[in-house]
């Protein structure tokens, strides 16, 4: 797999492969797609390069002798988990970022929801922030996975007894809440 070096305006999300796993690589591929700008944490950056993928900047210090591509632009000394790309991402004014990861959890990552529309992949599922009275087109059957950490209201879904949200009929699914943002995930 590999993906084409071409010049960008941010048009697309930037990728941000934080923790690549076992991420299924068809759906790598799709992110892949449009050549977006690819950051990758130090610590996966020669898993990534063995998957033939041109990356553009790597997050944190690499050991000693790592050979780099061409290009690279590196962002040094990490803070703690995924803070430094978000800031980058942010200062440079990308408008959104796709991020991979292990962790589903948008804990550390709300104080940048203003400034950059964030999709959390795992292995299994993709997570984001929808405002209130986000509507959204989902065939019948499809399943939301919702923290619930704040009341909201939803037209079209209904809670299974796995703590899962399942679509009712095809059609419109409209969210309502009083919080900032609620997280919604899919099943990839």
């Amino acid at each position: 797999m590999s993906s084409h070096h071409i010049i960008r305006e941010k048009q697309e999300p930037a990728l941000y492969i934080h923790e690549l796993g076992n991420f299924n690589e068809e759906y790598l591929g799709q992110l892949l797609e449009w050549s977006p700008t690819v950051l990758v944490a130090a610590s996966e950056y020669e898993k990534v390069i063995s998957l033939e993928l041109k990356v553009d900047i790597v997050v944190g210090n690499l050991p000693m002798g790592v050979a780099l591509q061409e290009d690279i632009r590196i962002i040094p000394k990490p803070k703690e988990g995924l803070e430094d790309a978000m800031e980058f991402l942010v200062k440079e004014k990308y408008p959104a970022v796709n991020v991979i990861s292990k962790v589903n959890s948008f804990d550390d990552l709300t104080c940048y929801l203003p400034d950059i529309n964030l999709v959390l992949f795992t292995e299994r599922s993709k997570y984001y922030a929808v405002k209130n009275g986000f509507s959204v087109w989902k065939p019948a059957g499809t399943v939301f996975l919702i923290d619930v950490i704040a009341y909201f209201e939803a037209d079209n879904l209904m809670q299974q007894e796995t703590g899962e949200f399942m679509v009712v009929e095809d059609g419109l699914v409209s969210f309502r809440f009083q919080v900032p943002y609620l997280f919604i995930g899919e099943l990839l």
